[in-house]
């Protein structure tokens, strides 16, 4: 594919997007910096059409919305898509609604749940990318030509993949799973941070009264207000040790900051009328509002259930060529040990699955938690050991 085109003006935008609007697909990607700030800059968009190859300068183009909305007219096709699309929610609060995932769709097809961009390429297409510009400084103007070529690599197989992925999919009936896997992809809501669940972050709140999480909700919540005002990490604007400090000291004057040293001078000066008040309103929280202790360790009996589980989950995902991982999460097995469902119908409600994966697992898992399935090892004495279930 040798047409490639820059764009980078914004006079040059609505063209693009009228292209993009009358395209049944798009390939997409994007190049971002994303270590010195809060959410990630955009440095270069990529775009792959039927006829040809765009490069997108943000730049220089500035608003992307009109791109962005244009994008949401056609099906993107991409590859490990989660982080371009986390770009545009955050910055637009927006993401295209037809999507389609190459890693997402490799995975139910035996090829691993976090196949590379590269290693895809040259199983379904035969081509060896070259991958020398992956830590590239995507800011730096004019792009060189070795950086232009990784940009272009990066999208230039991407509707031939979506192609060769469609036609295994529906071959091995899981076409749909693949659809309805990638459709998860294209909620805003999944990329926003869910501002209830900041405090479970930092390391320790387990061992918090709830009157001390109370503080440490308040004080995580100022700090990503603070991290977004700044658009900077948030480590960079109070660490995990601070908060959990702040936590526990409960301060109330501007002199006890002082008792936490990683709390430097400067930033003393200029927080802490912001910090006392956060402070306060996590002090006056009423009980019944108090956020709830993170959860504790399961306890080696309920770590045994979760291990059989895994064991049953894991023999499903192997005899359908699909990771483990990906059919239920560990996360979900730890919910059904703490809940003990006491029939079928609460054990489906408890695991919370799609359609796809209630049909694969629900009955096995029932089945073992009941005391209807035994777990046996067979092929030991020959080197090969399989656990069944029976």
């Amino acid at each position: 594919m040798n047409d490639v085109k820059t764009v980078a003006a914004q006079d040059e935008l609505p063209a693009l997007c009228e292209r993009v609007r009358g395209a049944p697909r798009v390939g997409l990607d994007t190049e971002f910096h994303n270590e010195r700030s809060y959410t990630a800059r955009l440095m270069v968009v990529q775009l792959a059409f039927e006829d040809g190859i765009v490069l997108v300068d943000p730049l220089a183009v500035g608003d992307l919305s009109p791109l962005l909305r244009a994008l949401c007219a056609t099906t993107v096709v991409g590859h490990a898509l989660s982080s371009d699309l986390k770009i545009f929610a955050d910055k637009y609060d927006l993401v295209p609604q037809r999507v389609f995932d190459c890693q997402v769709a490799a995975s139910f097809l035996g090829y691993g749940i976090s196949i590379s961009l590269a290693d895809l390429v040259r199983e379904l297409c035969g081509v060896r990318l070259k991958k020398s510009q992956t830590v590239s400084d995507w800011s730096a103007r004019p792009l060189t030509t070795n950086q232009i070529e990784y940009l272009v690599g990066d999208v230039a197989h991407l509707l031939d993949m979506h192609d060769t992925l469609t036609l295994k999919l529906r071959g091995a009936g899981r076409f749909e799973w693949a659809l309805e896997e990638c459709a998860l992809l294209a909620g805003a809501e999944r990329y926003r941070t869910d501002e209830r669940r900041l405090y479970m972050r930092i390391s320790g709140a387990n061992r918090m009264s709830r009157r001390e999480l109370g503080v440490l909700y308040e004080v995580a919540l100022l700090r990503d207000r603070l991290a977004r005002e700044r658009d900077l990490p948030v480590k960079y604007v109070l660490p995990d040790d601070v908060l959990a400090g702040l936590a526990t000291l409960r301060p109330k004057r501007p002199e006890d900051l002082a008792q936490l040293r990683r709390l430097d001078g400067g930033t003393r000066r200029a927080l802490a009328e912001r910090i006392l008040e956060a402070v306060a309103r996590g002090e006056c929280m009423p009980e019944d509002r108090l956020p709830e202790k993170p959860a504790r360790a399961l306890g080696s009996a309920r770590e045994t259930l979760v291990a059989l589980m895994s064991i049953v989950v894991g023999e499903i995902a192997r005899s359908n060529e699909i990771p483990a991982s990906l059919l239920v999460p560990r996360a979900v097995l730890e919910r059904v040990a703490r809940e003990i469902p006491a029939d079928r119908e609460r054990l489906e409600r408890a695991l919370g699955l799609s359609e796809w994966r209630t049909t694969l697992v629900v009955e096995a898992l029932w089945r073992l938690l009941s005391g209807q399935t035994t777990l046996r090892i067979e092929g030991y004495a020959d080197g090969e050991p399989r656990i069944t279930a029976r």
